[in-house]
C-alpha cells in the first residue's frame, strides 16, 4: 500500500494559513479553539495532511479578516507547485524576528494606498541595494581585489 501525498494545492492553501496566523501572532491551539478544532487538526491542515472544507476556509478567513482569496494568492492555474527556492527563502525571512515585526506592522496599516506606497518604497530600497552591491562587486574587479 502506498501513502499518498498531499494534494499541491492544500498544502499551498495550509501554508497559507501558518503565515497568515504566524503574522497576526495567533497560537495553533487558539486558532483550533475558534474553528472547534484540535491543535493537531490546525497542524494536519497546515501541513496540506487534511483538506480544509469551504465553510472551515471561510470560517479560518473570518477568524484573520481576509479575504478568502488569500489562501489561494499565487497559484497559477492549478499548474504544480514545484519547491521554489526563492519562494522557500522569501517564506522563511517572513518569519525572521524582523520579518515577523515588519509584516505585523504592515496588515495594521488600514490605507490599501499606504501600503502600495510601502511596498514600492522596499522595492526601491532592495534595488537600491542590489545596485549597490553589483557596484561593489565591479569595483573590487577592477581593483582585483576579488579572489576567486
Amino acid at each position: 500500500m502506498t501513502v499518498k501525498s498531499p494534494n499541491p494545492i492544500d498544502v499551498h492553501v495550509g501554508s497559507r494559513v501558518r503565515m497568515r496566523r504566524f503574522l497576526v501572532g495567533m497560537s495553533q491551539g487558539k486558532l483550533a479553539e475558534q474553528l472547534g478544532v484540535t491543535f493537531q487538526q490546525v497542524q494536519k491542515y497546515e501541513k496540506g495532511m487534511s483538506r480544509i472544507s469551504a465553510s472551515r476556509l471561510q470560517t479560518i478567513a473570518n477568524v484573520f479578516e481576509v479575504p478568502i482569496s488569500f489562501f489561494f494568492e499565487n497559484i497559477a492555474n492549478h499548474e504544480p507547485i514545484d519547491n521554489d527556492p526563492l519562494l522557500d527563502a522569501a517564506d522563511a525571512s517572513l518569519l525572521t524576528h524582523d520579518g515577523v515585526a515588519l509584516n505585523r506592522a504592515f496588515v495594521r496599516i488600514r490605507s490599501a494606498k499606504v501600503r502600495r506606497s510601502i511596498i514600492e518604497l522596499v522595492k526601491m530600497l532592495a534595488d537600491d541595494c542590489d545596485a549597490s552591491l553589483t557596484d561593489l562587486s565591479i569595483d573590487m574587479d577592477i581593483r582585483g581585489l576579488r579572489s576567486n
